[in-house]
């Protein structure tokens, strides 16, 4: 029997050799022309297919129980309190013991025939992960909405491409395949954050991964929502930044000092447009700095702690521990900074001690007391 067909058979007893591992949000209408699709793609096989939802709003967590109750081979894992694609594949596919597990999304928009191209090149053992590439030849990627989602993703590949140890035409793709136990030996390393799950594990995995592309096709959704925006660009453009420090420098901590950056640019403006208007320097800039620090807060509820963001009231009183802890730190910057000074240090040295210092106290502030994980 050759490597090719070594994982067919039916799910009659024992683990199936085929994971397929969704990770979903809002995708209550996709669960079940999902499953029936990959009954057509993967009849004759031994699989099962696990949807991982960050406990949706709209019932897809029920969808997936409903056709559990009668499929054996759907599974459904609910998890509360964490949100994110990147470590929604991480739970799904550490929960499984099959030989090969598949990453695609719950849109419907991954062409879900070429599964077996995708799981035949792994086991063939021709590569360590194969890719679904709208890049190659055959591939399309007609399915984005719109000219700005194209520059997002265009965008994102190139800037990719730029740090990835492997040469891969399409490393903004979630529509892949490898064997469990590749996963498995890579997870440790992995950031788990953001969307780009398999970027991490090249990016991550101790010597380069052998990758076969496959040409893939990229539908027009047919329900629920994009998840790709300039926030999740952002989320990646942190990634790199943090495998390229080799992990010394927190992705948390890059996007934080991301936010921080934009940030400096509303106090200024802000500071500018108020000294316009006749307010004398010393109140123009508290009006900035007040500016800033809301807008500061906002972008990092919803870009830094995505995945743990505030709402209602406890979004409310966030804000006011986010102004709170950032006061503090303010106060500290212009002790330290007029400390050094005094002791003879050079203005610029002075100020960069302490912005970094603000800079630290915040986020470890923020981490600890704002949006600790729950």
């Amino acid at each position: 029997m050759s490597a090719g067909h070594a994982l067919e058979g039916t799910v009659c007893g024992g683990s199936p050799q085929i994971s397929i591992v969704v990770p979903c949000y809002n995708e209550v209408a996709n669960v079940a022309p999902l499953v029936t699709m990959l009954e057509k793609v993967l009849a004759g096989r031994s699989w099962e297919v696990i949807f991982v939802d960050d406990h949706s709003p709209d019932g897809t967590t029920g969808a997936v129980r409903e056709q559990a109750r009668q499929k054996p081979y759907v599974r459904g894992i609910c998890r509360i309190g964490r949100r994110g694609l990147s470590s929604a594949v991480i739970e799904g596919v550490l929960s499984s013991s099959a030989q090969v597990v598949v990453v695609m999304d719950g849109d419907l928009q991954h062409d879900e025939s070429r599964i077996v191209a995708l799981i035949e090149a792994v086991t063939s053992g021709t590569c360590d992960i194969a890719v679904g590439s709208r890049h190659v030849e055959g591939g399309s990627n007609a399915g984005l909405a719109n000219a700005w989602r194209r520059a997002l993703s265009d965008g994102g590949i190139w800037l990719a491409q730029c740090f990835l140890p492997v040469k891969l035409t399409d490393p903004m793709s979630g529509f892949f395949a490898l064997r469990q136990e590749t996963f498995a030996a890579i997870a440790p390393r992995l950031s788990g954050a953001g969307f780009k799950i398999l970027l991490d594990l090249l990016l991550s995995s101790e010597k380069p991964l052998t990758v076969q592309e496959v040409a893939c096709g990229f539908r027009p959704r047919v329900a629920g929502e994009s998840k790709l925006d300039a926030v999740v660009m952002l989320q990646f453009a942190a990634l790199l930044l943090e495998k390229f420090s080799r992990g010394m420098v927190p992705l948390r901590f890059v996007a934080f000092c991301l936010v921080g950056l934009v940030g400096v640019g509303v106090n200024l403006g802000v500071m500018q447009m108020t000294r316009l208007l006749g307010v004398e320097f010393s109140t123009a800039q508290g009006i900035g700095s007040v500016a800033a620090m809301i807008v500061n807060f906002f972008l990092d509820n919803s870009f830094t702690y995505r995945d743990r963001r505030l709402r209602g009231r406890r979004c409310l009183w966030g804000l006011v521990l986010f102004m709170l802890v950032c006061s503090v730190g303010a106060v500290a910057d212009v002790g330290v900074a007029h400390m050094m000074y005094a002791q003879s240090y050079k203005l610029n040295e002075a100020s960069l001690a302490g912005a970094v210092l603000a800079v630290v106290w915040n986020y470890a502030m923020s981490a600890t007391i704002i949006w600790r994980a729950r």
